[in-house]
């Protein structure tokens, strides 16, 4: 290819709604273009490398023994409403009407489509196990599309399916499929790791996610360099001692704390009672009924966690107006002492707010789910809110004082704390999610009726697994990865091009564009992706434009060089080199081939 002949719109600075380098040199290196927030057109230099790192993955789904196929974007909302989530989901679907009023979903993902087919064509156990993948385009109505292709409202995924027999099989499948993503990211030249991870409103019981270092990520990873444990924040644990136990001391006594709502002010003059002997008391609405969430003053509330432990569709905190409704007080003086929850009150929410719940009017607070972290469980002399503003209550003993519903690892992981596995300090660093591997058991099969006859003659759900890799977020995390003050550095296998050939004279007639001709007559004939920047323009222009690019290798072809019987190569992050002009191909492909 011809520079001229093709389209790379180099900017020499960067938009100023492009916030990471990335972003920023998506857009300066012509490799894309916004159209609107969280939609991009790719132009042909970012097409190409797309492309290129969409062919790794074909070929390690190929590999791994997964059948390539492509199934509609615009999806029935019926088989969603079977599967349920319709409603889990409902934030992020892009819908469409047609002409008869009928409502569509845009496909985010395809666990209802896959199911679907395979509930019409799978019959057997003779015909599995299988695995369908596809690579197309996904939508999701992101609230706040933001990092170009990291977080965009419409993206290129592979997404791929297994069915299996029994759940011994599906997890050969998934391991199928782990070790399949960890060959695609190293091809793609990415420093990526797995890590454990929450299954999310996807559902199974069994998760890794593929991260790649970066301080612009939007995950938090907590790893142990000692022993190699891996997690996303939302799923992290940690060796971390439960609360002290003491002497059960006496019976509950109620203080005056006028003005006291927060836990460092209960920690100061003249009340001086530690963090770490404080019950932190939230109040959540999870699936529209109220639970009530204990966890240690001096610790954080994990919301993935309790979702995810708690069995809940969705949860949100309580509004102030929802609270005093259910407990009589306002946050700050919270509590779940049974003393203060035995009685019936009046739990309808004032109907002028957004947020406005319809409580039950037969529930009382005795009733009320109590979820309590793990690190409280035994503890006592501790001290939390009365449920009446303006005094706490001293002397609590956990097990003695509340009626706790269910014990939860909910609380998130700090840096520093001991490793689980191996006591070692924990670390958490940023990182970028490009793929994610889930086991899903049997969830979509029963909703969406999928059955196989099995060997001893009974029918079965088949257990499934399904696998994600963000194409388009794979581009863009390559690039964050692998960049300098000059440009991209692209590695060889996902480059748009592999070798830029750079005459800095181009009329016919030229030595140096007569040459730069037969290189890339040479090269292109050895099956090198060659571009030959044939403009007429200042040499500094076009070596300051293939660096901001980042082809891996420039060949330039100046008058001095060629008189010396030289021409210059220049590996994108490596020493300028004077070869002579009848050894450069060799000298390039031995580069590539390298």
């Amino acid at each position: 290819m011809k520079w001229t002949q093709t389209l790379i719109p180099t900017l020499r600075e960067a938009p100023s709604d492009a916030e990471i380098v990335s972003h920023k040199l998506l857009l300066r290196a012509g490799l894309i273009r916004k159209l609107a927030g969280g939609v991009y057109t790719f132009l042909p230099l970012g097409l190409r490398a797309l492309r290129k790192v969409e062919n790794i993955i074909r070929e390690e789904m190929d590999r791994a023994g997964a059948v390539e196929v492509l199934m509609p974007a615009l999806q029935p909302k019926e088989i969603w409403e079977q599967s349920g989530r319709a409603e889990t989901a409902k934030d992020v679907l892009c819908k469409v009407k047609d002409r008869a009023n009928r409502e569509w979903f845009l496909s985010p993902t395809a666990e209802e489509v896959i199911t679907t087919l395979a509930a019409g064509e799978i019959n057997s156990y003779r015909q599995l196990p299988k695995n369908f993948y596809q690579i197309s385009t996904k939508f999701r109505d992101e609230i706040r599309p933001r990092f170009g292709l990291m977080r965009a409202k419409e993206f290129i995924m592979k997404d791929a399916y297994s069915f299996d027999t029994t759940d011994e099989n599906a997890m050969v499948s998934y391991h199928k499929m782990y070790d399949a993503y960890k060959r695609i990211f190293a091809r793609c030249g990415l420093q990526a790791f797995p890590v454990e991870a929450d299954t999310g409103v996807i559902g199974g019981n069994y998760s890794h996610e593929f991260m790649v270092p970066a301080e612009t990520g939007e995950n938090d990873v907590v790893y142990c360099e000692a022993c190699g444990y891996a997690a996303n924040i939302e799923k992290a644990t940690s060796g971390i001692p439960k609360t002290a136990a003491r002497e059960i001391g006496a019976a509950v006594e109620k203080f005056a704390t006028p003005g006291v709502v927060t836990i460092e002010a209960l920690s100061k003059e003249p009340y001086k009672v530690p963090a770490n002997r404080q019950i932190k008391t939230l109040v959540f609405i999870a699936d529209s009924k109220p639970i009530i969430i204990l966890i240690r003053g001096d610790d954080q509330l994990n919301e993935t966690k309790l979702i995810a432990k708690t069995g809940a569709v969705a949860a949100r905190p309580a509004t102030p107006e929802e609270i005093f409704a259910l407990l009589g007080a306002k946050p700050g003086s919270l509590g779940a002492v049974t003393s203060t929850l035995n009685f019936e009150r009046g739990l309808s929410a004032t109907k002028n707010t957004d947020t406005y719940i319809e409580f039950d009017a037969n529930i009382t607070l005795e009733g009320i789910r109590i979820y309590a972290d793990e690190r409280l469980r035994g503890a006592n002399d501790m001290t939390t809110g009365a449920n009446e503003d303006g005094f706490h209550l001293r002397n609590v003993s956990i097990e003695r004082d509340i009626k706790v519903t269910a014990w939860f690892d909910l609380r998130t992981v700090s840096a520093g704390e001991p490793c689980a596995k191996c006591v070692k300090p924990l670390k958490i660093r940023r990182a970028i999610e490009v793929g994610h591997v889930f086991k899903l058991g049997t969830k979509y099969s029963e909703a969406l009726n999928a059955t196989f006859l099995d060997v001893d003659g009974s029918r079965k759900p088949p257990v499934m697994g399904c696998y994600g890799i963000g194409v388009t977020r794979t581009l863009q995390a390559v690039i964050e990865q692998g960049n300098d003050k000059d440009g991209v550095i692209w590695p060889l296998s996902v480059a748009p091009y592999q070798v830029c050939i750079t005459p800095l004279a181009v009329t016919p007639e030229s030595e140096a564009m007569k040459l730069a001709e037969k290189f890339y007559a040479e090269l292109t004939a050895q099956g090198v992706d060659v571009i030959l920047d044939d403009r007429d323009e200042r040499p500094g222009v076009k070596f300051k434009d293939a660096d901001l690019v980042g082809f891996p290798i420039r060949i330039a072809l100046g008058e001095k060089s060629l008189l010396k019987g030289e021409v210059e190569i220049k590996p994108r992050s490596g020493a300028l080199q004077f070869v002579k002009i009848d050894e450069a191909v060799a000298a390039v492909l031995k580069l590539v081939q390298a």
